[in-house]
């Protein structure tokens, strides 16, 4: 019993949280030496890094050649995250817009599959690491998964290896001057996250696109990663609503397997944008598993026009 209890979290350990990561000083010279740091599991990463990053104007110099930079995220996995943002790379292509897609889920990469690129290797050149390209859609993308030797390797990283290869991703990748950057990062509040919000700071990303399915459960667990945005201050683009329905491939016939619209009454809610409402559609999850451009492949189905609807939305609210 001793046992158990002593892992329970009490209200006053979650208000400790939630003093730590509002007066979080990882950007200054006290960052590891303040009075906040003591109880901070991550204060001896803070101490070994020091106030100042050399790396950052490299970092710098190379994310303001990106007009907009956009991280894809949800509260949990299997919302179709991973789809989304290479469904939005393909979409803003498609539309005339010079794209890039960095995949941060190190343990879990996806998009070298859904993008069509799996196997190719990322070439090392005197400008830096050369993205491999989509064959669809002229895509940059990087993914751990094109630095592998086989596809079926692991990566077991701790925290800080991770945000040693996602600072080489942004920094050491010749990206070139791009329209967008989608960041797809892995599910839930973790390294990924802390890590490329604060290397992206200076050159001030769009903000997040927050992804969801419409069941409660999902919708609960957003609801913490709309809290994480806002301690982080990181601008919520919009919220999308994933597998809201099923799209019959047969007749188009849309058909509700779970409850619909919780994406929909949470933007209501906290006051943010709803993007869309996309369908399980048979046609977009078959070309996905192809590396097949998932808006173009599959274009007059209901699935594909809910996406090309969804990133008309995003270009909407972010260019004006």
């Amino acid at each position: 019993m001793d046992i158990i209890t002593s892992k329970v979290a009490t209200s006053a350990d979650s208000d400790n949280v939630t003093s730590i990561l509002e007066g979080c000083p990882a950007d200054s010279a006290a960052a590891g030496r303040a009075n906040v740091c003591e109880s901070c599991p991550g204060r001896e990463l803070c101490l070994s890094q020091g106030s100042l990053d050399p790396d950052q104007p490299a970092i710098d110099l190379r994310m303001n050649a990106i007009k907009h930079k956009i991280l894809v995220v949800s509260g949990k996995g299997g919302v179709g995250k991973s789809s989304m943002a290479a469904a939005l790379s393909n979409g803003l292509s498609t539309k005339g817009k010079k794209v890039g897609l960095l995949d941060l889920d190190i343990c879990g990469p996806s998009q070298a599959q859904l993008m069509g690129v799996d196997g190719e290797a990322v070439m090392n050149t005197e400008w830096g690491w050369k993205p491999v390209v989509s064959p669809h859609t002229g895509v940059k993308v990087i993914s751990v998964a094109s630095l592998l030797a086989s596809g079926e390797d692991s990566l077991a990283f701790r925290g800080p290896r991770k945000t040693a290869l996602i600072k080489r991703f942004v920094k050491d990748v010749f990206w070139g001057r791009l329209d967008y950057l989608i960041i797809d990062t892995p599910p839930g509040t973790s390294d990924e996250h802390l890590t490329v919000v604060k290397i992206l700071q200076n050159t001030k990303p769009d903000g997040a696109i927050i992804v969801t399915t419409p069941q409660s459960v999902a919708l609960a667990t957003v609801r913490k990663e709309i809290d994480f945005c806002s301690k982080m201050r990181v601008n919520i683009i919009g919220i999308v609503e994933n597998m809201s329905a099923f799209a019959c491939p047969c007749c188009g016939e849309v058909s509700e397997i779970f409850s619909s619209g919780g994406g929909e009454r949470l933007a209501e809610e906290f006051g943010l944008a709803f993007l869309g409402r996309i369908p399980i559609d048979p046609s977009i999850a078959e070309h996905g598993e192809e590396g097949s451009n998932l808006v173009a492949a599959s274009a007059n189905t209901t699935g594909s026009q809910a996406l090309l609807k969804t990133c008309d939305n995003v270009i909407r609210i972010i260019e004006g």
